[in-house]
């Protein structure tokens, strides 16, 4: 036998599978010849830029198209091609949480899908582009976050608009970038990146980390589930708004944009109605499955999807008992992947799934609220500490529900006790 491997009629047959080499590895296609010999840091600088300069394009060009579309109209004779762009920048430095100043008005409302746009083109961009090294990432992560606070510069910020963008820059860029450096066929798996963080966590605290990303997004599946359906039920409501503005075609564009950009943040709402805390537009509105109290609303067709009055009734007010079933999935989750070693880790397990829900609720909803104008519309949203505490609370009754019954070492346990105190009241 040959180290080359098996002899067929004396002439030796190379085992190709042991000659596997590093130029076989996968290797970037994008700016592969531009960056031969290039520092691997450099190709995180480009897939940064790449990703800030296609999402910026993408919400500028819509307003540079109405400019162009209306720039014939006297009416707008005094206003310049570079007042579109100013508008796109603000609403890309706004997805990234820095307010828009508009005159004396300050709009803090963040567009979440305007943030879900950089965190995909981020993705994008360094799983196109992008080499999965640290020197890579921490160049990219870098890069992205300094054009958007030389970006909010350039539009006038300061104090603490500069620090919004600078956390809200890096935080988008690290997301993005990271997720999409480890979609990468040569970077490793993220739970072999992470070992060395979760391999220290007890084993319930694991278990419970899992329960709360798989209450997360049920509860925000729930709750796209919920606008769909005031979309549809509120579609009369929408045409008559789209209808009494007048839109021509180009306008109908901007506004669809400017609709998709907040549409995320209808569906957190929806989610804070979930939990029975309700939401407002506006001050002295709240929407909740138990309470209805409208007001004024701006004429945009989006909030013509919002429930009335009519919906209210007993079965709406059952409707935070979906966190309770959302919890009973979680605390069968926990049962099947936690083996307990001592009578309380199933119920560790369950408190620690119900506070990072709390956790994840309380972000969500407090990104998506905030204002869009003076006075009563500077009150938009819900509470997100509120909204988080109910559904953690929901989580963690549906999931000690379900868990601890299957416990074998608590049913001993309580077996125990239940004796003890039997013994101690006979004698």
């Amino acid at each position: 036998m040959s180290a080359t491997g098996p002899r067929t009629g004396g002439t030796p047959v190379v085992d190709r599978r042991r000659r596997r080499t590093l130029s076989d590895e996968p290797t970037p296609t994008f700016f592969t010849s531009a960056l031969d010999g290039a520092p691997r840091w450099v190709a995180g600088i480009l897939s940064a830029l790449q990703a800030a300069l296609l999402s910026f394009l993408v919400l500028t060009l819509p307003a540079v198209a109405a400019y162009v579309a209306t720039s014939a109209d006297p009416s707008n004779s005094g206003v310049g091609w570079f007042r579109s762009v100013g508008v796109g920048s603000s609403l890309w430095l706004l997805g990234h949480g820095v307010p828009a100043h508009v005159g004396p008005v300050v709009v803090s409302l963040v567009p979440l899908g305007v943030t879900l746009l950089a965190l995909f083109v981020c993705y994008a961009s360094a799983r196109r582009s992008g080499l999965a090294t640290w020197s890579a990432y921490a160049a990219g992560v870098g890069t992205y976050t300094l054009v958007t606070i030389l970006l909010a510069l350039v539009t006038g910020a300061a104090g603490a608009d500069l620090v919004r963008a600078f956390a809200g820059g890096a935080v988008v860029s690290a997301l993005g970038l990271g997720a999409g450096l480890l979609a990468r066929p040569e970077a490793p798996a993220l739970r072999a990146l992470t070992r060395p963080l979760w391999s220290r966590c007890p084993a319930p605290v694991r278990a419970g980390a899992t329960g709360a990303v798989l209450a997360s997004a049920l509860l925000v599946l729930l709750a796209a589930l919920v606008t769909a359906l005031w979309i549809v039920a509120g579609r009369a409501t929408i045409s008559d708004v789209v209808g009494g503005l007048g839109l021509d075609l180009v306008g109908g564009v901007v506004l669809a944009v400017a609709e998709l950009a907040y549409l995320p943040n209808l569906v957190v709402w929806a989610l804070a109605w979930l939990t029975g805390a309700g939401f407002a537009v506006g001050e002295g509105t709240h929407f909740a499955p138990d309470d209805v109290v409208g007001g004024a609303l701006p004429a945009v067709p989006m909030l013509g999807a919002l429930p009335s009055a009519d919906v209210v009734g007993p079965a709406t007010s059952l409707v935070p008992l979906v966190l309770v079933v959302v919890g009973t999935l979680v605390g069968l989750d926990v049962h099947r992947r936690l083996v307990p070693r001592h009578w309380w880790d199933s119920a560790l397990a369950c408190v620690a799934a119900a506070l990072g829900t709390a956790v994840a609720v309380t972000l969500l909803v407090t990104l998506a609220s905030g204002g869009i104008g003076p006075d009563r519309l500077a009150d938009i949203g819900a509470q997100g500490g509120v909204v988080g505490l109910l559904a953690g609370a929901g989580v963690l009754v549906g999931s000690l529900l379900v868990a601890l019954p299957g416990d074998a070492l608590l049913r001993a346990e309580l077996g125990r006790g239940l004796r003890a105190m039997v013994r101690r009241g006979a004698s």
